[in-house]
């Protein structure tokens, strides 16, 4: 039987309803990251192999600016979700009342140690990421410059000029190590060691920058001698065959957790809970095992080519509770201290 005119162009109409329906039932997640542009990309396929129907739109900065933005949002909040950002930061936007609380179905594999303490918590680790100094070998052995093993090396005359490392206030890898270097030296409101060890590098810092990744990018490419990075980009950067060994100071590293958390007040709700049920799987856990050295749940991250075995036995002891309520003092502090070497943006 043949289609009358009128019939084919109802049932064409039909097949665009159809669509349009389905289409607007895809949900869409607004999410707030400090991802490395590089992670995001597998991340979302593997997120997207076990819910297809859910879009992810990204909105990425280093972690200072899109703290910054969050709590500036705080009254009128955007994100639905914030994955891949420091724990220490939303340890600060929990205290504020910012955050869902919600169980992921994974949440009995992540350690103790890498998650808030409730019993329903607020935000979660994904990974840890800690500080590595990045150190051109051809740079270095054309100035006569010594390799540092420590923090207190860092001091010396022979690196003045030769130093690059992220803002505290715009990156997170910056915080991590400025939070470090107070734990290990002492704070007391600015007239403690660690105060007085970051009088002495600044003497010899060329620039802050405001990534995490700049100072071993510029390391790498031979710009600097040394810079003040994470072990993620170091590993990466070497593995492309940069010149640079990767050094591990031998006080103690400074280090944060990539964190997941559920903006409170989110209209997506259930979509927001189906991507925390992924990002706290094996299968999350692994992709993020490709790129550190120790995940959320033990035994998943493999060992990275140029990492010491005993990596996380480097890492300072970290109070988060600290290192969120004290962020706005410290960072006061410093600017007041340092920011005029900061690059322009």
């Amino acid at each position: 039987m043949r289609l009358s005119t009128l019939s084919k162009s109802l049932v064409v109409t039909s097949l665009l309803a159809i669509s349009a329906a389905a289409f607007a039932q895809k949900a869409q997640l607004l999410v707030y990251t400090a991802l490395e542009t590089d992670q995001v990309k597998a991340y979302q396929e593997g997120f997207n192999k076990v819910y297809p129907d859910i879009e992810i739109k990204w909105v990425r900065d280093s972690t200072g600016v899109i703290t910054a933005k969050l709590l500036a949002e705080k009254a009128n909040p955007q994100a639905d979700v914030v994955m891949g950002v420091a724990a220490s930061s939303l340890a600060l936007m929990d205290k504020q009342g910012m955050l869902e609380p919600y169980a992921p179905l994974n949440l009995d594999a992540i350690m103790s140690q890498y998650r808030d303490k409730k019993a329903v918590p607020a935000w979660w680790g994904m990974d840890v990421w800690g500080a590595t100094v990045c150190f051109n070998t051809v740079e270095a052995k054309k100035r006569n410059i010594p390799k540092p093993e420590s923090w207190q090396d860092l001091t010396k005359p022979v690196y003045k000029g030769q130093i690059v490392m992220p803002n505290p206030a715009s990156s997170g890898t910056g915080y991590f190590d400025v939070v470090a270097w107070l734990t290990l030296f002492g704070d007391q409101a600015g007239k403690g060691g660690g105060w007085k060890f970051m009088d002495g590098l600044h003497s010899n810092i060329a620039q802050y920058t405001h990534s995490g990744s700049k100072p071993c990018n510029m390391a790498a490419s031979g710009e600097f001698v040394v810079g003040i990075s994470f072990e993620y980009r170091a590993n990466a950067n070497k593995a492309k065959g940069a010149p640079i060994d990767l050094v591990f100071p031998k006080e103690g590293l400074g280090w944060d957790l990539e964190a997941f958390a559920i903006h409170k007040g989110t209209k997506k709700l259930d979509a927001a809970k189906k991507l925390a049920d992924w990002a706290s799987s094996k299968d999350a856990m692994l992709l993020y095992g490709k790129n550190f050295a120790i995940t959320a749940q033990p035994g998943v991250a493999a060992p990275l080519a140029n990492v010491p075995k005993d990596y996380e036995q480097r890492l300072v002891k970290l109070d988060f509770n600290y290192a969120a309520e004290q962020r706005a003092r410290i960072l006061a502090e410093w600017t007041s201290r340092y920011d005029g070497k900061t690059e322009k943006r």
